[in-house]
């Protein structure tokens, strides 16, 4: 088996210390150009690989990042990690996902998992069944890098980057009731996460302003998914008082809501339809779907510059940010009535 390369053969080839070489790999300011320059072609002409382990070691730092999502699947979460990847790449570090599935459980036993493998911080959107935060506590304890984004908790005093959520369920509302609808129903989760709590007090407080009931029967609580979007437009739609638009909790639930409403014969925008999150599919079914844009992207690349600027600290909560992005909405065929 071929040998692996050492700092000592660069060190032999050139002559010089294996301290310069060293030094020069890591950037050290008083190494010369000249000697850098030598030292970083003479690697790359004997085919070094940094010993990442034993540079971990050393510095204390691995240069991995774990992130928590409830779900690789989803547009938007893959579409935060790419972000977030992309926006850590050029300060060397590395991307370690977990997936909580909406569990509690499955995510305690990530953040645990990524703690023993001296990630240097984690970023996090919590799942649905979360409501204690012990686990989370656990990372602050340690002095690393923690950043809620999109599901966060008040309990937590960390760094969070957060959609106008009240905003999203208010504009949401307000646009079918500018399309003409006034019966309007909410599909959400049952589980008290502060984002969909916001959204639906966005959607009571556009219901006030404009003069329509809040009518009990037009809520449903259960969970987000094909599946429970088909139950509760079943339910809806059963009623007596059947509604003419139905706002999803994303858009997952709002592609089960148009399935079965395409099944009793009232396809949107016959019943008007929005969700959440701007999902890669919702321009692409039939017809496509209305939702309110949550700016991935942007929350991925805030995630790493704010990373960046805590791993830098010796207190990374010494100062905390706070961002809140304004959500969008995209208008598409089903919540657009014919004139």
């Amino acid at each position: 088996m071929k040998k692996k390369t050492t700092i000592y053969d660069i060190a032999k080839a050139l002559n010089i210390t294996v301290s310069t070489v060293s030094r020069a790999l890591s950037g050290f300011p008083a190494i010369s150009d000249a000697t850098r320059t030598a030292v970083l072609e003479t690697a790359q002409k004997l085919n070094y690989s940094p010993n990442k382990l034993a540079s971990a070691l050393k510095s204390g730092k691995t240069h991995i990042i774990g992130v928590i999502v409830p779900s690789v699947q989803a547009h938007f979460f893959a579409s935060i990690i790419h972000c977030i990847e992309d926006g850590l790449k050029d300060s060397g570090y590395r991307v370690i996902i977990y997936q909580s599935n909406e569990s509690v459980e499955n995510e305690i036993n990530g953040v645990k998992t990524l703690l023993e493998a001296q990630v240097d911080g984690i970023m996090a959107s919590m799942s649905l069944e979360t409501e204690n935060v012990d686990h989370f506590a656990e990372i602050i304890k340690q002095n690393k890098p923690l950043i809620l984004f999109d599901r966060v908790h008040e309990d937590l005093k960390v760094p969070t980057i957060t959609l106008d959520d009240f905003k999203a369920g208010y504009m949401a509302t307000q646009h079918l009731i500018d399309q003409g609808y006034e019966k309007i129903a909410f599909i959400t989760t049952i589980h008290q996460i502060k984002i969909f709590n916001d959204r639906l007090k966005g959607y009571k407080a556009a219901l006030k302003d404009n003069g329509l009931p809040l009518i009990d029967e037009h809520l449903i609580f259960g969970g987000l998914s094909i599946k429970d979007g088909r139950f509760g437009a079943g339910k809806l739609m059963r009623s007596k008082n059947k509604p003419d638009a139905i706002i999803a909790g994303d858009d997952f639930t709002a592609l089960g809501v148009i399935k079965k409403l395409k099944e009793i014969d009232e396809t949107p925008p016959e019943v008007g339809v929005i969700g959440f999150a701007n999902e890669a599919f919702s321009a692409y079914i039939t017809p496509n779907l209305s939702t309110i844009d949550q700016h991935a992207p942007q929350i991925g690349k805030e995630c790493a510059k704010m990373f960046l600027k805590m791993v830098k600290k010796e207190n990374p909560f010494q100062e905390m940010e706070h961002i809140v992005l304004d959500p969008s909405i995209i208008e598409r065929q089903s919540t657009t009535k014919e004139s």
